[in-house]
């Protein structure tokens, strides 16, 4: 993609539809558009051509979890307009900002993409058709409930005329929006609920799609950076001198906390920063070491008086009464997002006091703030262009760091786009790492080996507090630290939860399904529990669920599905674990095999989910698929340890990506009840590392309570 600027400003407009040139630089069309068909926007949804093509525009961020066609499907839907000239655009945050955040939320995490939005963008489609059909009414001049529409063609009953939304799309936007708006049953639905072809597929397999780091423009710079390896430390001192002199570098960029080089390529910018003479002030944090920190934790659990975050019934003296005591502790490492492509940002800085940003972000309403309070230009002046992600997982949701370093080092030349790329060095060892943990479990069992209390204590850093500190609660708990165990399914008369928080100098941030851990630590711990007290652990689950839980749904389906109980091949097992959050209810099965050498190969993941609906079927059994194969590696081989204050990993050679042939085979099961709106792109990994462990304990007789397995010797004793 090297062409100029009048050039590249036509491909913008022909890919995004033909609207005016302040949308952003759009994912992908699926017709040929041509730049100067005119165009009729109804609302700020839908957008309709005079041939019928509608574009319907979408806030959210794509990074392969199918938003961009999930959403445009719930718009088609109450639309009702004809599936195969349907396309969708990125909204543009400049726009957004404008017109008074008229796209709702620009966010794109925690499984919220559809749940969070369906109502309105079902809204925005169902009056967009209702003011298509008044117009056509209007112009035949008949009754309205005359009318009706089909595959965007509206019919009047009794003479038989017809119009083409396009016809009438004009006519259309000048109409008052309706008060009153009607959403069809979701078993009506033709067009949401089917597994229709993702828009951005097709063009991903050519290569089309521009992602951050694929951004071209003209005359554009390339930069490099290097933090202080140690999270806290500052620049001390540099010595420029080696780099200024070699070929292609154009700046040394100092800043308190990093140094950037710019170059005409990102090779050389790369190079350069290399043969820089940086010393670094690491400050009190360059002890630090993965001991150090959990050791930090520890001290965390033995406080006594640490707040409650749950309490149900009288704990202690249920626990004092009970047959049996079984205690635990379990514990998981720092964890990097590993996107595969780097943190990128390109900004251009223009002389007329404008700036523009190409970056890959699930939120470019804080991409965009961040780059307007970086500048010190307003929002209207900063326009953000949304790519497509090479990766998310949360890294590129809540913290902009990677548009904060772009658009400061891009200001160190003015009037030239400058594109700052992170080696995959730096991106590993400056991440906002998935929170270490350590959790301490004690369970009391009656005669029977029924559960009758259970207490947990839990150590962690937290994400809240270093994100978003407001929405820790007045006793100062971060919610997403102790999930699974205050909101646990179980039916459990006597509960005590106590959260110890700690955070360290390695910043923490949401990693796929935040809190997670959890799920792992508490599904494990209750089939140690099934052990103890001989019982089936599927039996053990569905007798603590009630039996309208929808937990106890997916336990079921999930178990029928796998075939629990019933044979298997030689030297297979099965482990299960439940797990709900995120609007979503889900269950698992895994089943895992051994080698003689304690080598582990995970065949199969059965898993059942109810989101209560589904939008798109394929897209969700793919999102479990990428849930299992990414939650994979974590429980397999990923951790990031810290030594004299610094991330040690830093490539994927030492954060090993799990291989084709590592991938079990998933089935996943959906189950939609009805009724709300769950999430998929995080539910299917909650049960994850729990059912393989379960498993694992099924065929080796140890039990795992740590993470990652290749610590583990697994051989059968």
């Amino acid at each position: 993609m090297k062409i100029n600027r009048r050039e590249f400003l036509k491909a913008s407009v022909a890919l995004g539809g033909g609207l005016s040139l302040e949308f952003s630089f759009p994912l992908l069309a699926r017709a040929s558009i041509s730049p100067r068909a005119p165009v009729t926007e109804v609302n700020a949804w839908v957008v309709i051509h005079p041939d019928d093509r509608v574009v319907v525009r979408i806030a959210r961020s794509e990074m392969g979890q199918g938003t961009y066609t999930a959403l445009a499907q719930l718009v088609a839907e109450e639309l009702d307009c004809d599936w195969g000239k349907v396309s969708s655009e990125f909204a543009s945050p400049n726009e957004h900002i404008r017109r008074k955040r008229i796209w709702g939320s620009m966010s794109t995490g925690g499984s919220q993409g559809v749940r969070s939005s369906h109502d309105y963008v079902r809204k925005a489609g169902a009056a967009a058709r209702v003011m298509l059909i008044n117009a056509a009414a209007a112009r035949w001049k008949v009754s309205v409930a005359e009318c009706s529409v089909e595959r965007g063609v509206i019919t009047h009953g009794p003479s038989k005329r017809t119009l083409r939304y396009g016809e009438v799309a004009a006519e259309a936007a000048r109409l008052e929006p309706p008060k009153d708006i009607v959403l069809r049953d979701p078993k009506d639905w033709k067009i949401a609920g089917k597994s229709m072809h993702r828009f951005d597929i097709p063009d991903k397999v050519m290569g089309k799609p521009v992602f951050g780091v694929d951004v071209v423009l003209p005359g554009m710079l390339h930069a490099s950076v290097a933090q202080c390896p140690v999270f806290g430390g500052k620049l001390k001192s540099l010595d420029a001198s080696p780099a200024q002199k070699m070929r292609g570098v154009k700046k040394v960029v100092r800043e308190a906390d990093f140094v950037a080089v710019i170059a005409d390529s990102w090779w050389r910018a790369d190079q350069a920063l290399k043969a820089l003479k940086i010393e670094w002030d690491v400050g009190a944090n360059g002890d630090a070491s993965t001991a150090s920190i959990m050791a930090m934790l520890r001290e965390g659990l033995a406080d006594p008086n640490l707040p409650q975050a749950r309490r149900v019934g009288a704990g202690d003296t249920a626990l004092a009464a009970a047959a049996k005591v079984i205690e635990a502790e379990y514990s998981s490492p720092y964890l990097n997002h590993a996107t595969m492509e780097p943190q990128t940002c390109t900004a251009w800085l223009k002389p007329e006091g404008f700036l523009e940003v190409w970056t890959s972000t699930q939120n470019g309403e804080a991409s965009m703030a961040t780059a307007a309070e970086t500048s010190g230009l307003p929002l209207e002046k900063v326009e953000v262009h949304k790519m497509m992600l090479g990766g998310g997982f949360g890294r590129r949701g809540g913290p902009q760091d990677f548009v904060k370093l772009g658009v400061m080092i891009a200001k160190a030349m003015p009037g030239t786009p400058v594109k700052t790329m992170w080696s995959r060095a730096e991106d590993m060892q400056h991440g906002y790492y998935r929170p270490a943990s350590v959790v301490r479990m004690k369970a009391g069992l009656d005669a029977t080996g029924n559960l009758i209390a259970m207490h947990a204590r839990i150590a962690c850093p937290s994400i809240l507090k270093v994100l978003m500190p407001g929405a820790l609660n007045k006793e100062g708990i971060d919610f997403t630290a102790v999930r699974s165990f205050t909101d646990m399914p179980y039916a459990v008369p006597n509960q005590q939860v106590d959260y110890a928080m700690r955070n360290g100098h390695v910043p923490v941030g949401f990693w796929r399904a935040p809190g997670q851990q959890n799920a792992f630590y508490r599904e494990c711990f209750i089939d140690e529990l099934a052990v103890a007290a001989a019982r089936d652990p599927l039996e053990y689950r569905l007798a603590m669920l009630k039996p309208e839980d929808k937990n106890r749904l997916v336990l079921e389906a999930v178990a029928k599905a796998a075939g629990w109980g019933t044979p298997l091949a030689p030297g297979v097992h099965r482990g299960l674990a439940l797990a709900d959050g995120f609007g979503s209810f889900s269950a698992m099965v895994a089943e895992v095999s051994v080698s003689a050498k304690g080598e582990v190969k995970v065949q199969r993941i059965v898993v059942a989910i109810d989101s209560g609906h589904v939008v798109n079927p394929d897209t969700c059994r793919a999102q479990a698929e990428g849930n299992v194969i990414y939650g994979l590696g974590a429980i397999l081989y990923q951790e990031n340890n810290v030594r004299n204050g610094r991330i040690v990993e830093s490539n994927f050679h030492d954060f090993r990506l799990p291989q084709m042939a590592e991938m079990p085979k998933v089935e996943t099961v959906l189950v939609p009840t009805g009724g709300f709106w769950g999430g998929h792109g995080e539910p299917a990994i909650l049960p994850l590392a729990p059912a393989v462990c379960n498993a694992l304990f099924a065929a080796t007789g140890k039990r795992i309570r740590s993470l990652p397995l290749k610590h583990h010797d697994l051989r059968r004793a």
